[in-house]
């Protein structure tokens, strides 16, 4: 029988995210990212295997993601239109860590990473920013101006880096506010999804104090 609370829920996530003293590859290859910027799998927490490695990080520039997705057999499936129908990667940030609230501030921000847009036949990759659900204020969405990302698919899947600068951070200041609210999670139509924390039946992409704490520290 399955847990009606994921294990990882129950405990309060925090997460040293590396400080890059030089900035990571954003081609799409990850093979040059340090070991120490990879994430736990905490997914496995409740015996969920993992299917992608997840690795960030953080300088003066921004944050950086990055995602090894391993053993698709089938095609990716992309809409940039509809990005959260497909396969994609998303990220919700919180540059003041309210974990006390249920709804997202201004602070707050939404984050898509796509590594094709196979919707139209391409093989380029798409990042972009959407809204937060029900936030009780707005705050600034990301264009793909904002954000650098790179990819490299294979048979089996694909790596994806990306990096949510600082500009597109509202609020990022690290020496003042060195403690984020980070949240990732790796959907996938033929592998399912894959998160820090939890799924959307816990309604993770508008509650902020579901996402763990990430340390912005050197």
């Amino acid at each position: 029988m399955d847990a009606l609370i994921p294990n990882r829920f129950l405990i309060k996530s925090e997460l040293a995210l590396l400080h890059f003293k030089t900035d990571p590859p954003l081609n799409g290859t990850l093979g040059k990212w340090p070991d120490e910027s990879k994430l736990p799998a905490l997914c496995e927490l409740d015996n969920e295997t993992p299917f992608a490695d997840v690795y960030a990080g953080w300088n003066a520039k921004g944050i950086y993601i990055g995602v090894r997705v391993s053993g698709k057999t089938e095609a990716l499936n992309c809409d940039a239109s509809q990005f959260w129908r497909g396969d994609n990667v998303r990220v919700m940030t919180d540059m003041r860590d309210t974990r006390n609230i249920r709804r997202a501030t201004r602070f707050c921000q939404q984050f898509f990473l796509l590594p094709s847009d196979s919707s139209s036949g391409s093989s380029r990759p798409i990042a972009g920013g959407a809204k937060v659900n029900r936030a009780t204020e707005e705050s600034p969405v990301a264009t793909s101006n904002d954000l650098v990302i790179g990819s490299k698919l294979r048979k089996d899947g694909y790596d994806l880096t990306a990096l949510l600068t600082a500009d597109a951070l509202n609020g990022f200041d690290p020496s003042e506010n060195p403690r984020i609210g980070l949240f990732i999670i790796v959907e996938d139509l033929e592998l399912g999804q894959q998160s820090l924390t939890i799924g959307d039946d816990m309604n993770w992409h508008i509650d902020p104090s579901t996402w763990p704490t990430a340390v912005l520290s050197k």
